[in-house]
Formats: C-alpha cells, structure tokens, sequence
C-alpha cells in the first residue's frame, strides 16, 4: 500500500487507493507522481462533468460515475496537458480499470469495454458541487 495518502484521494477523484498503487507499480513511478497528475486532471475533469453524461454510456455506484468513453476523448483531454507519456498512459489506465470495476459492480452496466474504449471516472457528489 502507497504511504502517500492515496486512500483518502480516493474520495475526491472516485478512484480506489488500490488502483491507484496497482497503477503506480505497473507504471513504475511514484504514487505521489501519479495522485498529483489525477489531482490536476480531476479538476478538469469536473468541468467535462455534464458533458460526459449526456454523450457517454455511464453507471453510477457509491457517488462516482463511471463512463464509457472512445480513445480519442482521452486523447483530445490529454492534449491540453503536458505530462509525459508514462503519467498520460497511467493516468487513463487508472481511471479506465475503475471504470471497469463500477460497471461490473454495476446491475445496468458491462465490464466488456471495445478496444478502442477507455473509461472515465469522476466523484459526482464533488462534480455536482459546481
């Protein structure tokens, strides 16, 4: 488990700590590293928000959306920011593995994403704040 505080993140990005520490391990950086550039992406994120919902197939569980997005909305996202591309591949796998999970958790939703299919995740209960 990360020493960072990557639990009490969780809440706010609507990512579990574990995937966040799986995700750092498979991507060999910093769990820091990583929780910092889902911070500077969930404010964003945030304003994309009602936009997602009404384009995306999406499931809620426990406050969090989960959507279902094509590869080339993370692309265009990402495009706006100038991480590397280890941070920009963690990024969108961690959000894409949660996605996962809330749509097999999920009783409307399926966990067989396409391969051109990636998943975006986000704390409504934040998102709906503004």
């Amino acid at each position: 488990m990360a020493e960072s505080g990557s639990d009490s993140t969780a809440d706010v990005f609507g990512l579990d700590g574990a995937v966040i520490d799986r995700t750092a391990e498979k991507a060999e950086m910093e769990t820091d590293r990583l929780v910092g550039a889902l911070d500077i992406l969930h404010a964003e994120l945030i304003g994309r928000h009602s936009n997602l919902e009404r384009t995306t197939e999406y499931v809620t569980e426990g406050g969090v959306r989960a959507y279902r997005v094509e590869e080339p909305v993370w692309d265009d996202f990402l495009d706006e920011f100038d991480f590397e591309s280890t941070t920009e591949a963690a990024v969108r796998y961690a959000h894409t593995e949660q996605a996962r999970l809330l749509f097999a958790k999920s009783v409307r939703g399926d966990d067989h994403f396409g391969p051109r299919e990636e998943g975006v995740v986000v704390g409504i209960d934040t998102a709906e704040q503004f």
